[in-house]
């Protein structure tokens, strides 16, 4: 752990000689019109989104206003703490965490007053890509391996203030790699370089990989629970992990408790 926050000092230290404080958030900033001028744009397919349970840009129905009012909920907490990074994690797999991840950064693109950074760092199994249906050719695997530099791999989907930072090939090692100070400069970076910018990161499981090796340098988490999945022992031992770091909340998500009509997805 002491390594791990002796490499990431010195990142921020390097950074620091080149970056002006950053203003403190809830302080009304300049608006500034959003242009990918060297981040590719790859638009997804709509019925893609729409079968992988995502929000649609346009879309007014229960699933968004739940969304939104996730969003106003994470916005005020870190916003009263002065913070700009959540990790987003759940107990077990296939609890929900990526979805819940995904539509909450497309939930905060809406909002103006912020850019959205979505970084996929569940190593082991990286899936954003697959649920936007991006075909793409790089991804953090690549950047981590050193083939390309990390601008390659940032990428658009289409939707305005939202940027992807995709994994593609799995990362076996993912807790050394997570702890390592290529990784270590990389967060840095991306929680210092824009002012207005919050960053989400999809997190391995609690109870299988290594996510709070990243602890120190995350400012808050938020815990996805499956209704009726996630057993009493599994949430126990979750919250005992995550004893010693800020969280702002959970989510339940997959409810049965839920308005007539609607499917069984749900936060």
């Amino acid at each position: 752990m002491e390594r791990r926050k002796q490499a990431f000092e010195a990142a921020a230290a390097k950074r620091q000689q080149g970056v002006t404080q950053k203003p403190k958030r809830g302080v009304a900033q300049p608006l500034k019109i959003v242009e990918y001028t060297n981040t590719p744009v790859i638009q997804p397919n709509r019925s893609r989104l729409k079968k992988n349970r995502l929000i649609l840009p346009d879309q007014q129905d229960y699933f968004a206003d739940v969304y939104r009012m996730l969003r106003t909920k994470v916005l005020q907490s870190m916003r009263q703490n002065n913070w700009n990074t959540l990790g987003i994690t759940s107990a077990n797999p296939n609890e929900g965490k990526t979805v819940t991840t995904i539509n909450l950064a497309l939930s905060l693109a809406k909002e103006l007053n912020q850019t959205v950074l979505l970084v996929d760092f569940d190593l082991r199994r990286p899936s954003i890509h697959h649920y936007f249906g991006l075909d793409y050719e790089v991804g953090l695997s690549d950047y981590i391996a050193g083939k390309v530099d990390i601008e390659d791999v940032f990428v658009n989907p289409g939707v305005e203030r939202l940027v992807l930072l995709p994994g593609r090939e799995p990362i076996y090692n993912s807790s050394e790699t997570l702890s390592s100070p290529q990784l270590l400069a990389l967060i840095d970076d991306v929680k210092t370089r824009y002012a207005d910018r919050i960053v989400l990161f999809d997190l391995p499981p609690l109870l299988l990989d290594d996510a709070l090796s990243m602890a120190p340098f995350i400012d808050a988490f938020l815990l996805v629970i499956e209704d009726g999945v996630t057993d009493e022992e599994d949430l126990l031992n979750a919250k005992k992990m995550l004893a010693d770091v800020n969280i702002i909340g959970s989510i339940l998500n997959k409810s049965e408790h839920l308005p007539k009509n609607y499917d069984k997805y749900y936060v």
